[in-house]
């Protein structure tokens, strides 16, 4: 997703933040995702702006991931936010570290094998295509 990188602590922290806020009824604000996102990366309390934190609303606010509250300074997280962000927490927790330790282990599996026949592929076709550097 364009400007939420998956691997950067900061969007880390985002989709986990819309995990726990995903449980609330009554929303949450701009304070209540600093000091969550803060705590979340570690940093020290004041660390994290307003200024900043309403940078990352306004990306989640225009990917569909939260809605605003009518006449509010509250947001909820929306149904696509909740899924996304689970899906997305999960390829980040689980699904790369596994994947990333299968390609580095030197022994047979389908995802290196996988891996290697792409590669091949990608070769092929930048030879074809004149691109091959």
């Amino acid at each position: 997703m364009p400007g939420l990188r998956l691997a950067e602590r900061r969007s880390h922290a985002l989709l986990q933040a819309l995990l726990t806020f995903g449980c609330q009824t009554n929303g949450f604000t701009n304070r209540d995702l600093r000091a969550l996102t803060t705590a979340l990366r570690g940093l020290k309390p004041g660390a994290v702006t307003a200024g900043q934190t309403t940078y990352d609303l306004r990306r989640l606010k225009t990917r569909g991931l939260i809605a605003r509250i009518p006449h509010s300074h509250r947001y909820t997280v929306t149904d696509h936010g909740l899924h996304t962000a689970r899906f997305l927490t999960c390829v980040h927790d689980r699904f790369l570290p596994t994947g990333l330790a299968q390609l580095a282990d030197h022994t047979p599996s389908p995802l290196r094998a996988a891996s290697h026949a792409y590669n091949d592929a990608l070769g092929n076709l930048s030879r074809t295509t004149g691109l091959a550097v």
